[in-house]
């Protein structure tokens, strides 16, 4: 019987290079996004290239009310594609951006982080645990900026930092289930977070690259890579622990 893996947020980025190792590994995938259907369209399409079945769910993780109905349908997604009423893994990935110093942020700002990066990610997982197969795993998205600082981040990494607390109790409390829980933190990626910011920009990603040990800033593949070895059956004895992909970042 194949796994299956539900990712949020998986029709770009992190998320959607993250399914598309997890399908070269033979995983099926319940995909999530919150308003691009297009995009993804193209990674259910690119998923079943791969020959593995994947399915797309709107989601806005950040408004709890409709986790009920997104709850329901991932149930009825199971039922009809794979004939189970549970999945093997979930990846809280959903989330944005904002770049604004501490002065400068404003209660809408940090309200917004706050309801996706940690209230939604708190209570879509509470209501998707009696979906999550004994001896699944729970992988949550932190970021390297929860380790060092840089200007303009207070307000996301404490809510990534949030995330990482909430990791370690949820290590805790399942694992009599054999449900292993991590945290993998990126450091500086050239992806479309945040507008590309660093993809499109030769000249930050060659000074962020001065305080990388590898010598470079991480692509897409650097992470989702560690993501899929952190969802496998080789790496269960792992839990409660926070991963840092960054190429030794700000050593």
């Amino acid at each position: 019987m194949s796994k299956i893996a539900l990712i949020t947020g998986a029709n770009r980025g992190l998320g959607r290079n993250t399914a598309l190792r997890l399908a070269e590994d033979g995983v099926d995938l319940i995909l999530t996004y919150r308003s691009n259907a297009d995009e993804a369209q193209e990674v259910v399409d690119e998923v079943t290239k791969l020959g593995r079945t994947a399915v797309a769910i709107r989601l806005d993780v950040g408004v709890l009310d409709s986790h009920e109905a997104f709850v329901s349908e991932v149930r009825a997604a199971l039922a009809e594609h794979w004939g189970r009423d549970t999945f093997d893994y979930l990846v809280n990935n959903a989330g944005t951006g904002i770049h604004a110093s501490i002065a400068d942020t404003t209660v809408e700002q940090f309200d917004s982080l706050l309801d996706v990066h940690f209230r939604g990610a708190f209570f879509l997982t509470q209501r998707l645990l009696p979906l999550i197969a004994d001896g699944g795993r729970i992988l949550n998205l932190s970021t390297g900026l929860a380790r060092f600082t840089s200007p303009g981040y207070a307000a996301y990494a404490a809510m990534k930092g949030a995330i990482e607390v909430f990791t370690r109790y949820l290590a805790a409390e399942l694992g009599s289930r054999g449900i292993s829980v991590n945290t993998l933190a990126p450091g500086v990626v050239a992806s479309d977070f945040a507008g590309g910011a660093v993809r499109d920009n030769a000249g930050l990603q060659e000074m962020l690259a001065q305080t990388i040990a590898r010598g470079r800033v991480g692509v897409p593949d650097d992470i989702g890579n560690v993501a899929a070895s952190l969802l496998s059956d080789r790496t269960g004895w792992i839990t409660g622990q926070r991963i840092e992909a960054s190429g030794g970042q700000n050593l």
